[in-house]
């Protein structure tokens, strides 16, 4: 099955407001160029950015959300931003389960499963981050660790195009280190495999499954032309105009 690929950049916790919006301006001007795109673009800058990337890329066909949100609507809890209004800005989407967010912030799998529902009942987009770390990997763990988290962390009402499996082995983000490429196939077949189980068939078969963890300009096409990979989750690639474009770029062709 030929499934569109998705360019995604999270950005972090990085940019002020002049440096965001260029970024963004120059990323959605070369989107905006290409008169029929094979692909998705979509970019999740802090917070703090999000109303003004949103209007700085109006009418250019590139995806702006969240790097995280809450569960609840509204209410008392300070310091917390709903996927309601994430969405009242005028995103599209919202990233939850970062392996930043588990480790720093203690996300459990049932939290990032509560987050991804009340994403999807605000009407966002959903990408939903596994990965294992390097003491799992090396220990013979990773397979079964991404399943578990899968099971754990993917709502029961999932759909594809509406949800987006992203597989960041922990131990690959920032740090230049990719597993190999049969490595990464491996795994992404085994989420469609596991997804199949939980989700049926046509589900698993159109959902996305991206792979993020240093992925750049000079893997992208060998990781992006894997069966199973149907596009990236780009770090501090995504934080460079041009070093994000040629890992859009090598899809021009597809």
């Amino acid at each position: 099955m030929t499934r569109r690929k998705l360019i995604a950049g999270n950005w972090k916790m990085n940019c002020y407001k002049e440096a965001g919006v260029s970024l963004a301006l120059e990323i959605a001007r070369r989107y905006k160029a290409l008169s029929t795109p094979s692909f998705d673009v979509f970019m999740a800058p802090p917070f703090t950015l999000l109303d003004a990337v949103v209007q700085a890329t109006k009418g250019t066909g590139v995806w702006i959300g969240a790097q995280d949100c809450a569960v609840e609507e509204k209410g008392a809890h300070t310091g917390d931003v709903s996927p309601e209004m994430i969405k009242d800005l005028g995103c599209g989407g919202v990233i939850v389960g970062h392996s930043e967010r588990r480790a720093d912030h203690g996300e459990t799998d049932t939290l990032v499963k509560e987050k991804a529902k009340a994403a999807l009942r605000a009407g966002l987009g959903v990408i939903i981050c596994v990965g294992e770390t390097l003491q799992e990997r090396e220990a013979g763990q990773a397979l079964a660790v991404v399943g578990q988290q899968l099971k754990g962390s993917v709502p029961e009402e999932a759909e594809a195009g509406k949800v987006v499996i992203a597989y960041e082995p922990v131990w690959a983000i920032g740090t230049g280190k990719t597993p190999t490429s049969a490595d990464v196939q491996e795994m992404h077949a085994f989420m469609r495999q596991t997804l199949t189980d939980m989700l049926g068939s046509e589900t698993a078969q159109k959902m996305q499954l991206l792979y993020g963890g240093s992925v750049k300009p000079n893997n992208a096409a060998e990781l992006l032309s894997l069966p199973d990979v149907d596009g990236a989750l780009i770090g501090g690639a995504s934080l460079k105009a041009d070093d994000f474009w040629a890992i859009a770029e090598t899809q021009l062709q597809k």
